[in-house]
């Protein structure tokens, strides 16, 4: 973006931010919202209350109120950020692509729920949610919280549309310590894809309908999360452990002893019925910040394992390996029996997105600086941080393959000139 393009967004973020004027109580309370999202948006190097508020002119102690006391639905602006994607991102029914001048391999898998959890590490004990438990961040058990996500794909625009707390059973078990972080007592543990399920009902709820929902095995790895995508009636793929159990024949229940029983999916697919005379086929998957990768697949049909029996539906079992590193990952899948194996791993790898989206959103938003001890302050900002990120999203949208005549060496080698920050001389309160 040109420092014209950059100095033009000032004006359309306020424009965009009235939209969710009729969620705030007061006047007081929205030109608050300005300064804080504003405050996200620009760039400050760490982006809590305090750098925020001290950089846009606002009493720390008041911008901390805006986010734990001050009267504003956060539920009904997340809801309204949703309907805006359907309004104006998504295809509208019986349409396949609203975009037909931009080919695009992911244009063709339609509108993708991109299903995912993060961590942030925190000192203390105070922090919402907080225990030593597994760290994806650091890739071991650290003092940390955890987050479930929920990131809406299709073609080139994606974005986080929704988030909630993971709370762990000590919290759970412990109301006195939930009361001390404004935790409701209505808010129990849950396993993630219970929290899962629960988000992706909410956006189905204002709208968005999914053609794909994809996971990795921490939510594959759980038969009831996949058994209820079914009875929503959603296509889905998603990653499983190499011990999860499927039956690639079914057993002779007739018979005293059935001669077959449920097999692991990494023996299924090298021995399975389904897998033995399959060959592997290499497929080419690109990858938006990494080179492409080669992988070499093959699937076949089986049964899963409900209440220790073998479903009558059967199921994809697709199994990948990278040539170059020689991993292996496993996928099960309910798309149609007629589905082109290239199709489903082109769903399957595109879960990368969302892992990018939290890198965004951590590194340019703030996602993670949130650093108080209130549960409603950590639900507002994480709102808050998916409003600057579609605002992000859409003017990205608008102004891709724009590009000035002056910026001749923009895709070459040589010296940068450097970005002056988004939004660092806007943070004036936005009229109502």
């Amino acid at each position: 973006m040109t420092e014209q393009q950059i100095a033009e967004l000032a004006p359309e973020f306020a424009t965009f931010l009235k939209g969710f004027r009729p969620y705030f109580a007061t006047d007081c309370g929205f030109a608050h919202l300005g300064t804080y999202v504003r405050g996200l948006a620009s760039d400050l190097p760490r982006k809590s209350v305090e750098p925020i508020a001290l950089a846009g002119g606002s009493a720390v102690r008041t911008l901390q109120e805006f986010l734990t006391f001050h009267a504003w639905d956060q539920n009904a602006c997340r809801d309204r950020l949703q309907r805006r994607i359907v309004d104006r991102h998504l295809p509208a029914p019986g349409q396949v692509n609203r975009t037909p001048q931009r080919p695009d391999p992911w244009q063709t898998l339609g509108v993708v729920g991109l299903v995912d959890e993060t961590s942030t590490v925190k000192k203390g004990t105070k922090t919402p949610g907080v225990q030593r438990q597994y760290c994806g961040a650091r890739g071991k058990i650290e003092n940390c919280v955890v987050t479930v996500h929920l990131g809406c794909l299709h073609g080139d625009f994606k974005c986080l549309i929704d988030s909630d707390l993971f709370l762990p059973e000590s919290w759970s078990d412990d109301r006195d310590r939930c009361r001390d972080a404004h935790i409701p007592d209505s808010l129990v543990y849950r396993p993630k894809w219970r929290i899962s399920l629960e988000q992706i009902q909410r956006a189905m709820a204002n709208g968005i309908r999914f053609d794909w929902i994809v996971f990795d095995e921490g939510y594959g790895g759980k038969p009831p999360y996949l058994f209820e995508l079914d009875r929503l009636g959603l296509h889905w793929i998603g990653e499983v452990p190499k011990n999860f159990l499927c039956w690639p024949t079914l057993p002779a229940y007739s018979s005293p002893q059935a001669p077959f029983a449920p097999k692991r999916v990494d023996n299924a697919a090298g021995w399975g019925k389904p897998f033995r005379k399959r060959k592997w086929r290499p497929f080419r998957l690109k990858h938006q910040t990494e080179a492409p990768a080669v992988w070499r697949a093959k699937a076949g049909r089986v049964h899963l394992v409900c209440d220790g029996r073998p479903t009558e539906r059967k199921y994809w079992l697709i199994v990948a390996k990278n040539e170059t590193t020689g991993e292996i990952k496993y996928f099960v899948s309910n798309a149609p029996r007629r589905t082109a194996l290239k199709h489903l791993l082109r769903a399957a790898f595109c879960r990368w997105h969302v892992e990018h989206s939290f890198r965004v959103a951590k590194s340019e938003i703030g996602f993670s600086h949130y650093e108080g001890r209130h549960y409603l302050g950590l639900m507002r900002h994480m709102i808050l941080c998916q409003l600057v990120m579609l605002f992000l999203a859409e003017q990205t949208a608008r102004r891709r393959g724009e590009k000035s005549g002056a910026d001749a060496g923009a895709d070459g080698a040589g010296l940068q000139r450097p970005v002056p920050p988004v939004a660092g001389a806007s943070f004036s309160p936005i009229p109502a």
